[in-house]
């Protein structure tokens, strides 16, 4: 079945009969079009593509299966090709527009305009063999970088030298540029889960966090490792020894059927009984693919299962304010007899 046709299967379970795409990620997804500005309007019987003349070579090259329409004025444009496609209930995604395009929007439609959640976001989650086949080798990437890194980093460099030095190296082996803003964060710092990179300089003794990711052909990965710098404190080897055994556990959990909400449980409860349960604050992770973080999650709170071809995080972390922290990750795919483990860099404790 090909996107268009899993799409409208879904109007019925949110009685639209048609669709306005305005999400860049989702645009993307839909139609494969990777500029900036366009606008995609689909119904049961047709699909339209607008956007302006910048972009209508591209458009032509990219956008297979839909009329391709020339017009800067997109939501005009969209509005009148709704009422000419004989569309009477049109989905608009709520989490996209902002206040004023929702106004702008309300005002030029003639039909009626349905607020929308996660249509096209649904079929994200179940990755195709092409868009798996490129989370592959953005994870290659990744373990490829993170092995330079290492001859790279010693004492006195600081975070935002190493993180200039892995977002080179994650670019000159083949990646677009990083999926996100590089978490690199040593000593003390590294107790911060989101510890983006500072004038901090590399001491001994330090733990070092670095969470990165390449971009490739719009795919993501995302990967944690930490290392120590010198020997550690017996303390952070201990918390090291404990997040390893809870990836461990994670992963194998990890199999099409499962609940979301039990792997995290198993991971957190793990985490708890070896008396960290405060110190593991966040989720168990997330799955991701043209962006950073998607659905499904692994959340105390989430009602979703794993299924076959979803690829996923698992990040487990403990984090001692003013002393330091540890988080490792690892990106694995769902396969139908258990999973697979995308990201190969050494997860053992590294002391440089």
């Amino acid at each position: 079945m090909n996107k268009l046709s899993a799409l409208r299967k879904q109007f019925g379970e949110y009685n639209i009969d048609g669709l306005l795409v305005t999400d860049s990620y989702n645009r993307r997804y839909i139609t494969e079009f990777t500029g900036t500005t366009g606008l995609a309007i689909i119904s049961f019987k047709d699909a339209k593509f607008i956007t302006d003349f910048r972009y209508m070579e591209q458009a032509s090259d990219q956008v297979k299966g839909y009329e391709i329409i020339e017009n800067r004025a997109m939501f005009q444009e969209a509005a009148k090709q709704a009422e000419d496609m004989g569309i009477t209930r049109l989905g608009i995604e709520q989490e996209n527009l902002n206040l004023k395009q929702y106004n702008e929007l309300i005002g030029l439609l003639k039909i009626e305009c349905v607020p929308v959640s996660g249509v096209i976001e649904n079929l994200r989650e179940i990755k195709s063999k092409d868009e798996i086949e490129k989370i592959k080798t953005a994870a290659s990437i990744s373990d490829k970088a993170f092995k330079h890194i290492l001859d790279f980093i010693r004492p006195g460099v600081t975070e935002m030298e190493i993180n200039h030095e892995l977002e080179y190296q994650v670019r000159k082996n083949g990646a677009t540029a990083s999926s996100f803003d590089l978490i690199i964060a040593s000593g003390y710092r590294s107790a911060l889960p989101h510890g983006v990179a500072s004038n901090k300089k590399v001491e001994k003794g330090d733990m070092l966090t670095l969470d990165f990711g390449a971009l490739y052909e719009g795919y993501c990965s995302d990967m944690t490792r930490t290392i120590a710098v010198g020997e550690p404190k017996p303390e952070l080897k201990e918390i090291y020894t404990i997040v390893l055994d809870a990836l461990h556990l994670g992963i194998s959990e990890i199999k099409s059927g499962q609940s979301c909400k039990v792997v995290d449980d198993k991971v957190r409860a793990f985490i708890t009984d070896k008396g960290y349960g405060d110190e593991f604050g966040h989720g168990t992770g997330h799955s991701f693919g043209l962006e950073i973080h998607e659905n499904p999650y692994f959340s105390s709170k989430s009602t979703d299962v794993l299924k076959t071809n979803m690829v996923m995080t698992v990040e487990p972390g403990i984090y001692l304010p003013g002393i330091g922290g540890v988080r490792i990750e690892d990106d694995v795919l769902v396969t139908d007899d258990g999973y697979e483990v995308l990201t190969n860099a050494p997860k053992e404790l590294i002391i440089l």
